[in-house]
């Protein structure tokens, strides 16, 4: 807001040049943004080797896992989009996981240097700081005039309760500085003379987009069609649309070519390929934002640290509304606001915002609607969208993290309107002060929460293993390796990235085949020894083991080929504590006597049994 009239006797000094006085304001929104995003992170950088997110350590060990993967597969020439290494014999198609492969790509170099976690550290930190940067210079250089407004909307996008929510691990949906981008290379193509060119740049970042977050791309093409059609048939620009419209139409099927050429492969594996499947395995309902959550605040902020947040949303990694009431407020007061005051294509604009603020936010409630907690009997659009190809494949509270970016511009198109015409009264301009500040400030995050992790063993960091597994051979730590378990898949990223060798495992995090209705579902589907170790290592009992089950045992070690089964002293577990001893006792019941070595309890498992 404008500073009050100075009271000085003499002359006031000279303003600085506006060059001057907009690159200090770009250097503020650079060190705001880079201090919020060690912030939000901060935890981790504690020491990334030894520190996990609390409530989503199973994805950030995934993330870690593509990471060294992707690299490895690369500087080897293997398909980094489909493995054996994990899932044996099956394998995953990574095509329909989120194999982030451009990220493990370009920085293949610095996950050899320090390492699959170190590395999973930096990307997630620079998306949130990169995220803030693309849409200040998007607002800042194509939206709005004033530095402050450009500022204000973007770091409200980069640092919104659901990008702080996503920060719990997801590499892939904290990417949002992809978003800025596509919304203006989509926009470009409407310049007469420049389709072709502009075309094929479209397509390159379409292509990218889709191998770091695919699932972002798909919503941000959804909104974006919303946006254009709306806006598109509005009065004030119709004629316009009219005029760029074989342009327009020109670039987007070079758009379409590009892309399909670069991602004819990627695209036939997702679905064509083998281990696909069509939809999740995550219920809908459950995965639907909670009407009240629009209203809430979220856990990782101040508001939460004041004991106002809620647990409305299905794991604190998916708060993708959770605005609170007084933003609510303060966002409505500003469409009326700029809505009086606009002409006809300002209103165009603000039509469409309102628009896919509304679509997105009734499509997020899922198939029924819910309300603080409690489920409803009425029936929700998504009910009907969500039985289409790859729509069922979204989870839909996600969609709620479109209203976010609308949000944050209707913020920015309200500073600017400000700025340029500020307001006479002074009560006025302290009012407008007043509920920005009452509105943001509750939702300042504070940082990740994190906990140290169990070591990887020095039997796989020394390379030991590599004496009790042939090459390409299978090791197993027990309890076998799933989402709860992430351990088997954090060796074996350790291993990648070490150079050490390659080892296959049964078992792994991945979404693949095997849920109802052939609907995909997390990990493989549960074996006898894989259930039997989960069952002791829940409980801390041994099950009771009879010769029948010795030989079901015997079968998932033929079926896996396991040459060597690891026990670690310390087992991690993402949702529990897991008792050791209990695994070591049921291992010793199907397995017989183990041997030590190193720092962990080792079973060979003769050629007989494999």
């Amino acid at each position: 807001m404008p500073s009050s009239p100075s009271l000085a006797t003499g002359p006031a000094p000279a303003s600085p040049p506006r060059v001057v006085r907009d690159r200090r304001a770009d250097l503020i929104v650079v060190v705001v943004a880079l201090a919020l995003a060690v912030w939000v992170t901060s935890g981790l950088w504690r020491d990334p080797n030894t520190r996990t997110i609390t409530v989503n350590s199973s994805d950030q060990a995934l993330f870690e896992w593509l990471l060294a993967f992707g690299g490895h597969a690369v500087t080897h020439g293997d398909n980094p989009l489909f493995t054996y290494l994990i899932n044996v014999p099956d394998g995953v198609n990574l095509a329909v996981n989120t194999s982030i492969t451009v990220y493990a790509v370009v920085f293949a170099p610095l996950t050899y240097l320090i390492g699959p976690p170190a590395t999973f550290l930096v990307i997630l930190t620079l998306n949130l700081f990169a995220t803030a940067l693309v849409w200040y210079w998007f607002l800042s250089r194509h939206l709005v005039r004033s530095r402050l407004a450009a500022g204000v909307g973007a770091l409200f996008i980069a640092y919104s309760p659901g990008m702080v929510s996503h920060a719990n691990a997801h590499l892939n949906w904290t990417a949002g500085w992809l978003v800025p981008l596509l919304i203006w290379r989509l926009f470009a193509l409407r310049r007469a003379g420049h389709w072709l060119r502009d075309g094929v740049i479209l397509g390159v970042l379409v292509a990218v987009a889709f191998s770091i977050a695919a699932e972002g791309l798909f919503f941000t093409a959804l909104a974006l069609g919303v946006f254009v059609a709306v806006w598109a048939l509005h009065p004030a620009h119709r004629a316009e649309a009219r005029a760029v419209l074989p342009n327009f139409l020109r670039g987007l099927g070079v758009t379409a070519v590009v892309a399909g050429v670069l991602l004819s492969y990627p695209l036939w594996l997702h679905f064509a390929g083998p281990q696909r499947f069509h939809g999740t395995g995550f219920d809908p309902v459950i995965h639907s934002e909670d009407i009240a959550a629009f209203a809430a605040f979220p856990r990782r902020s101040l508001a939460g640290e004041a004991g106002l947040g809620t647990s409305l949303a299905p794991n604190p990694t998916e708060e993708n509304s959770f605005f609170g009431i007084p933003l609510l407020i303060l966002t409505v007061v500003c469409f009326v606001a700029l809505w009086r005051r606009a002409d006809p294509s300002r209103r165009a604009t603000l039509w469409a915002l309102g628009a896919l603020a509304v679509i997105f936010s009734v499509l997020s409630f899922g198939p029924v609607a819910k309300v603080d907690g409690h489920r409803t009997d009425l029936p929700m659009p998504f009910d009907v969208l969500g039985q289409l190809p790859v729509v069922n494949a979204a989870l839909p509270a996600r969609l709620a993290l479109i209203v976010a970016p609308v949000i944050g511009l209707v913020l920015a198109y309200a500073v600017d309107r400000l700025r340029a015409a500020p307001p006479r009264h002074r009560s006025t301009e302290l009012a407008w002060l007043i509920g920005f500040a009452v509105a943001l400030v509750p939702l300042l995050p504070t940082p990740l929460l994190t906990d140290e992790r169990e070591p990887i063993p020095r039997f796989i960091t020394s390379g030991t293993w590599r004496e009790y597994v042939s090459p390409d051979g299978v090791l197993t730590p027990v309890p076998l390796t799933v989402d709860i378990y992430p351990d088997g898949q954090r060796w074996q990223a350790y291993a990648l990235s070490h150079r050490q060798g390659e080892f296959a495992i049964p078992g792994g995090f991945f979404l693949g085949p095997g849920g109802p209705d052939g609907r995909g579902r997390i990990g493989p589907i549960p074996r006898t020894l894989s259930a039997l170790m989960d069952q002791a290592g829940r409980t801390g009992l041994v099950p009771i083991i009879t010769d029948g089950t010795i030989r079901e045992v015997q079968s998932d070690l033929r079926h896996w080929r396991i040459e060597t089964v690891v026990l670690a002293d310390e087992v991690h577990g993402a949702k529990f504590e897991v008792d050791e001893e209990a695994l070591r006792r049921t291992g010793t019941a199907l397995f017989g006597e183990p041997q030590r070595v190193d720092d962990v309890w080792l079973w060979r498992i003769p050629p007989a049994d494999r």
